[in-house]
């Protein structure tokens, strides 16, 4: 736990899919389990997938987005878990190639470095899972501890519905231990 609270600190990834616009559903179960929540959003995440001011006013704190100058303050203390949801096609290559050209890819890189438990929920259409590089991405993050929920492509039902994405269990992912 962080020594600035006497709950632990989520460090919550937010990519740029459909489903993020319910990332307050995840906010708020975290918050009922007990954690302390900073969202850290990718670019692409920024441009209207979801409700950054009603992030802010779940959490208490700015969603980060850009790289911090080094004289400026600090928004978030140490993560003690972070949660990727949605994770896209994009991000999950990218962070397991260590490519960390934006903030969100750049602290899960950080994150893993430092042995920093992490759970994702991707969100990727089928035909990107099955491409060759995200398999492979997929495959050598479990492989350093990365703890991946099942995909959710987010594809219509028989009766036209879309299943829920579930948010909750990238929670439980972190919480097994």
């Amino acid at each position: 736990m962080t020594e600035a609270s006497a709950k632990p600190f989520l460090y919550l990834v937010v990519c740029g899919a459909g489903v993020a616009a319910g990332v307050g559903r995840l906010i708020s179960a975290a918050q009922e389990r007990g954690w302390e929540v900073g969202v850290i959003a990718t670019p692409v995440a920024m441009t209207g997938f979801f409700d950054a001011d009603e992030v802010r006013a779940r959490t208490g704190r700015p969603v980060r987005s850009a790289w911090r100058r080094p004289s400026d303050p600090r928004p978030f203390p140490a993560p003690d878990a972070v949660a990727v949801a949605p994770a896209t096609f994009n991000t999950v290559n990218k962070w397991a190639a260590g490519l960390a050209d934006t903030l969100a890819v750049g602290t899960l890189c950080e994150a893993l470095g430092l042995g920093v438990p992490i759970a994702v929920l991707p969100c990727v259409a089928d035909a990107l899972a099955a491409h060759p590089a995200y398999r492979e991405s997929v495959a050598r993050l479990r492989g350093l501890g990365v703890r991946f929920g099942d995909p959710h492509a987010g594809a219509g039902e028989v009766d036209g519905g879309r299943p829920e994405f579930a948010w909750e269990r990238v929670l439980d992912l972190l919480e097994r231990g």
